[in-house]
């Protein structure tokens, strides 16, 4: 009989800025990736830090994205657009293409790894 795993602790939900963004370390599916995290008051979106178009991150530093000013995630390389409610390039070389979420959810104040959502 398994029992079931506990939610990984990314990051405090105060430590990311209201509308904006962090950049975390995780384990997705046995491997160490970068992940992009949203906050939205106490609602946090993740997808992997990699762009759909060229397989690069995108941030232009470590952990510094491009947000426009009507809300979308830029990425540094190439100029794909990303609207933030499910993370579907709107504009650029990878239109259509979505990022690849990956489950967190807030718990008392920390945001963390869903591992159970598979």
């Amino acid at each position: 009989m398994s029992t079931p795993e506990t939610p990984k602790s990314l990051i405090l939900l105060e430590a990311i800025p209201d509308g904006g963004f962090a950049e975390v370390e995780a384990e997705v599916e046995g491997s160490a990736e970068s992940l992009i995290l949203y906050r939205e008051g106490h609602a946090v979106r993740a997808w992997l830090n990699v762009c759909p178009h060229a397989g690069r991150r995108l941030d232009w530093a470590p952990g510094q994205f491009l947000k426009t000013g009507d809300g979308l995630l830029v990425c540094a390389a190439h100029g794909a657009s990303f609207e933030l409610a499910r993370g579907e390039c709107v504009a650029g070389p990878c239109r259509g293409e979505s990022l690849r979420a990956v489950a967190v959810r807030v718990v008392d104040g920390e945001v963390r790894q869903d591992v159970s959502a598979g």
